[in-house]
């Protein structure tokens, strides 16, 4: 029997609302919403991801510019999907919620064999962190109407990425749990 966990990329204030938001974001917020309540029903813990990055260093800037700059608004959860109590809040530097973060440590503590993906840039942060859940021997499923990105071909192109490279499931809210 799988034993899973959610987790929730980079749903913050400056993805939605702030300066590298895009409308396209607005529609995840609900199904994330319905995705974590369901997991914390069935006792499955939350894991959020945060971008937490520090100002005037950080190589991100050079891509995105500034944003989710550490003890800022900006890189707090939007209100929608405030972490509730014994969920995680796991910062990271990079796209990835694994690169040298306590995340896989947690995981393994709590005997979690599958993540559930979850939250903005299908392509590129929870393509990361697929990546590296896939490289520590995780099994990835992708809920379709938990991701997005700024485009549609971004959108379809990393779900087939996760789906064909990582093994991962892309599947509905509805198939989980």
């Amino acid at each position: 029997m799988k034993k899973y966990a959610v987790i929730v990329v980079d749903m913050l204030n400056d993805f939605v609302t702030g300066p590298i938001s895009s409308p396209r974001v607005h529609h995840i917020i609900e199904p994330i919403k319905k995705l974590c309540e369901k997991a914390r029903e069935n006792g499955i813990p939350v894991f959020y991801a945060n971008d937490s990055h520090t100002p005037e260093i950080d190589k991100e800037f050079r891509v995105w510019g500034p944003h989710a700059v550490e003890g800022t608004p900006g890189a707090e959860v939007i209100e929608e999907l405030k972490p509730q109590k014994g969920d995680y809040i796991i910062p990271k530097k990079t796209y990835s919620a694994f690169f040298e973060t306590p995340l896989e440590l947690i995981l393994r503590e709590r005997g979690v064999d599958t993540v559930v993906i979850t939250g903005w840039q299908a392509d590129c942060c929870c393509r990361h962190t697929s990546a590296d859940a896939f490289f520590r021997g995780f099994d990835v499923v992708v809920p379709k109407e938990t991701t997005d990105t700024d485009t549609e071909e971004g959108y379809c192109g990393g779900l087939e990425y996760i789906r064909k490279i990582y093994g991962g499931t892309i599947c509905s809210v509805e198939d989980l749990f």
